[in-house]
């Protein structure tokens, strides 16, 4: 890839206005806009067709989160590198379950960056080695849920996680906080879920989930 273009997504100004100028340094990277929440970043994404978006974790009206998923579920060619102050686990997790396919926090280099966005760029995963390191301990440890060999019915993997959220007796509101994001998306997700499995309601969702091995008594 001769040319990498980047959508920029951070709702602080000085932050957006000195990651642009930074982008525009580095060979190879194009800046082709700049985003000032996820439900900007989502729209630009949307119109503008850039091959990676560099995303910040934590934005008003919509979290980088979410738009990760919205872009996901759009059908969205970008993908996502994360660049956030936020290394907690709970986050780095959310983001890389919404389909992020890079991390880095703010103190990462000029070079480090350029190398993120180049490698996702191509469709290779891209992580700070400390986030790598905390990934490996909580799937060793069984701190990541694991998806199943075989997914029933066209679901998801995020439906799938949804899912056995709801089988573990999460109500919608608790399932958007462990997912960070909103109530509205959790419910699009419910009812897309109770449609593709004919599910009439939550009850025969957790018979579901269990009779297909997606959650354990």
């Amino acid at each position: 890839m001769s040319e990498v273009r980047v959508l920029i997504a951070d709702d602080q100004k000085v932050v957006r206005d000195g990651l642009a100028t930074l982008l525009g340094l580095l060979d190879g990277i194009t800046v082709v806009g700049t985003a000032v929440d996820g439900d900007d970043a989502v729209r630009q994404a949307l119109q503008l067709d850039p091959d990676v978006v560099l995303m910040d974790l934590h934005m008003p009206n919509c979290s980088g989160v979410e738009a990760t998923e919205q872009l996901a579920a759009a059908g969205a060619r970008c993908r996502v590198v994360v660049l956030t102050t936020y290394s907690d686990d709970d986050w780095v997790f959310a983001a890389l379950r919404a389909g992020a396919r890079g991390f880095l926090t703010k103190d990462a280099s000029a070079e480090e960056i350029r190398t993120a966005l180049t490698t996702v760029a191509r469709g290779d995963a891209q992580l700070d080695p400390t986030v790598q390191r905390r990934l490996l301990e909580a799937l060793s440890h069984g701190g990541v849920s694991a998806l199943p060999a075989s997914i029933p019915d066209n679901l998801t993997p995020r439906e799938v996680g949804v899912l056995q959220l709801i089988a573990a007796g999460r109500s919608n509101s608790e399932i958007a906080n462990e997912l960070y994001v909103s109530d509205a998306t959790v419910k699009t997700h419910v009812n897309h879920i109770l449609a593709k499995t004919a599910a009439r309601d939550r009850a025969q969702l957790v018979a579901y989930a269990f009779r297909h091995g997606l959650a354990q008594p």
